[in-house]
């Protein structure tokens, strides 16, 4: 019966975790032609990225008081809905505001679920915190990667609609929403007979200096990635290639990055030595964003960005998850890890819009996004490999709660 039961949160873990990227991700391989329909500037199009992200971090906060009235399980079924509602309200889209009204309302559901995913994590796996994130980290590129894969073809297959090829991605929520119902409405259960943990009464831990590096880390991360998640696509066209070419350059992207996202969280637990496999990703990053800026062929460049990418995300994830001591913890740490490193990770984004619109050129854009890589690694020897306790959770196993 609890295998049944572990299997059961597991597939709901990896199908919310589905849904928190497409409606991001989504958007790239389909930019200029959003910016040639609706007649949109590189800056006002970055919106398009950078609003999710930046409600990913206003929004973020509000995940606590959620968790705290709804129990993890019904707060996540709450960010599905947002998620599904705002992503498939874009086949109704006739301006630029109403697809940004969109793009707000995924973010917010996309801010609620991140910390609560990681809370839910510390409170049914404290002792597989690293696969288990590993698990949600690959299943959130695998969304990306079939978003970007599959945008192209999608509008093709629909008679040219960008606005339907935006929209099927609610489908995943669609898919998702009834098990975690059926967690929510157990989950309410074991709460009135007292069989689960007291509700979240954590507040930020805003007088902690770890939380705030551990925040700064997150914005960096969350710069790049997001900036490479817009702007990639767009710069391989640039550089002569056709939007189809450029979509199956960014899907090879995630692609490349789905090993690291699964196996360094882990290698990360198993060899202890943070500081090597942060530093050792960040130069990835660092060596594929040159080599982009050098006219390297982008099937080339999309190794080391895909390996840089897949590895830091699901790292940033897991330290505030790592470093604390249960789920309550887990939730206010990573909250204000991602509330303040989505904010700061918006700005990645309109940086590269607005350079590029600058410049007419993605190579100075570019530069300033290796820029923030060195200053990621900065922040990195700061975090080393030092931890701030040893969880009480080290030796527990899966119970089943």
């Amino acid at each position: 019966m609890i295998k049944i039961r572990l299997f059961y949160i597991i597939l709901a873990l990896i199908l919310a975790s589905l849904n928190l990227r497409p409606s991001i991700t989504s958007i790239s391989p389909l930019m200029s032609t959003i910016q040639n329909e609706l007649d949109i500037s590189g800056v006002t199009a970055s919106l398009l990225t950078a609003l999710p992200v930046l409600c990913m971090g206003i929004f973020a906060p509000l995940s606590v008081k959620l968790s705290r009235r709804w129990g993890n399980e019904g707060a996540i079924a709450v960010a599905l809905i947002l998620i599904g509602a705002g992503t498939a309200l874009r086949v109704f889209v006739a301006s630029t505001p109403s697809l940004m009204f969109t793009a707000f309302l995924a973010g917010v559901g996309i801010a609620l679920a991140g910390p609560l995913l990681s809370s839910f994590i510390k409170q049914y796996f404290p002792a597989r915190v690293a696969s288990m994130v590993g698990i949600y980290s690959t299943a959130m590129a695998v969304g990306a990667s079939f978003s970007v894969g599959l945008s192209v073809p999608l509008q093709n297959a629909l008679g040219g609609s960008w606005r339907g090829s935006l929209a099927v991605w609610a489908l995943l929520a669609v898919i998702a929403l009834p098990i975690w119902l059926a967690l929510a409405i157990s989950g309410r259960r074991n709460r009135q007979y007292g069989q689960t943990a007291a509700a979240n009464d954590a507040s930020f831990p805003v007088t902690k200096m770890r939380a705030w590096v551990l925040t700064l880390f997150f914005g960096l991360v969350s710069a790049i990635f997001y900036s490479l998640t817009a702007w990639l696509a767009p710069a391989v066209q640039s550089h002569g290639y056709t939007k189809e070419t450029a979509a199956s350059i960014q899907t090879w992207f995630t692609i490349i990055s789905l090993p690291s996202t699964l196996l360094i969280p882990m290698f990360v637990q198993r060899f202890q030595k943070r500081l090597f496999w942060l530093v050792g990703c960040a130069l990835m990053e660092l060596i594929g964003v040159l080599m982009l800026n050098l006219s390297v062929s982008p099937w080339i460049v999309a190794i080391p960005l895909g390996i840089g990418a897949g590895g830091l995300f699901p790292i940033a994830l897991m330290l505030p998850i790592d470093e604390t001591d249960n789920a309550s913890e887990a939730s206010s740490w990573s909250a204000m890890a991602q509330s303040g490193g989505y904010i700061l990770g918006a700005i990645g984004p309109l940086a590269i819009g607005w350079m590029h619109d600058a410049s007419g050129s993605f190579v100075y854009a570019f530069y300033g996004l290796a820029v923030i890589i060195v200053l990621q690694i900065m922040v990195q020897l700061v975090i080393g490999n030092k931890k701030r306790s040893k969880s009480v959770f080290k030796n527990m196993e899966y119970e089943g709660n």
